[in-house]
């Protein structure tokens, strides 16, 4: 709450247009591209962060393949995941979010900008019809960001138990898997410290890589790729702390 806090007090005159500009993109997404509505969210994200003191050090963006139609698979730490990976991330993209959060101030106008989907994850009927939806999406050329673990973890940089089916939907489109690694992505909003968040995006599983693969293999796989990752980036700061 007080990261909130000072993101809305330290840009007071930036917030009347931000706040303007975001809800009427949102009431009005066809009168955008895609491309338009992200460079939105991009710069009031930025605006955010700035206000916020948080800084996003981003590292493998070279691994993000050059033509859409790919999915990221990222650890899940909080609130401010998506918008870390925004900043990170020069596509756009969209996002399979759990219903709970459907109507939270700022992630609604966030999630309707994004034309994200909404999974009620006690409704198995509505997550295969969201699933078909993805696909579709995904072969047509759109970028879409789904969290594995279903639910954040509450072990900080300690990750959860990635979910097979959150990986049905790149194997029907038979796209690039890209895992997401985030490192320190809870403290902005859940701690007081002024650490930067890190994102790492890690080598495409392309769908030769996978096509083999059974999806609780490839969700294993993922998760071992992203949480060894995060394990080296922790050590490498311990000792830069201590030299």
């Amino acid at each position: 709450m007080k990261r909130i806090l000072l993101m809305v007090l330290r840009n007071l005159w930036f917030v009347p247009y931000g706040w303007f500009k975001l809800c009427y993109t949102a009431a009005h997404v066809e009168k955008y591209t895609e491309e338009e509505r992200y460079q939105v969210l991009k710069m009031i994200d930025r605006r955010a962060n700035i206000g916020g003191r948080i800084t996003i050090d981003a590292y493998g963006v070279e691994n993000i393949p050059e033509q859409d139609g790919f999915m990221f698979f990222p650890n899940h730490q909080g609130l401010y995941d998506v918008l870390a990976i925004v900043e990170a991330c020069t596509h756009p993209f969209s996002v399979v979010a759990k219903k709970e959060v459907e109507n939270v101030p700022f992630l609604k106008q966030v999630f309707k900008i994004m034309k994200a989907f909404m999974i009620d994850r006690e409704d198995v009927r509505q997550a295969m019809k969201t699933i078909t939806s993805v696909t579709k999406e995904v072969v047509s050329g759109r970028n879409y960001l789904i969290f594995p673990e279903g639910t954040r973890s509450k072990n900080g940089n300690n990750v959860g138990s990635f979910k097979g089916g959150s990986f049905k939907a790149a194997t029907k489109a038979k796209c690039p898997i890209i895992p997401v690694a985030l490192v320190d992505s809870f403290k902005p909003f859940d701690t007081n410290s002024t650490r930067p968040v890190t994102v790492h995006f890690l080598k495409p599983m392309l769908y030769e890589d996978y096509k083999d693969m059974k999806t609780v293999e490839i969700a294993a796989a993922v998760e071992q790729q992203i949480q060894e990752t995060i394990n080296k980036n922790l050590t490498k700061e311990k000792v830069e702390e201590k030299c």
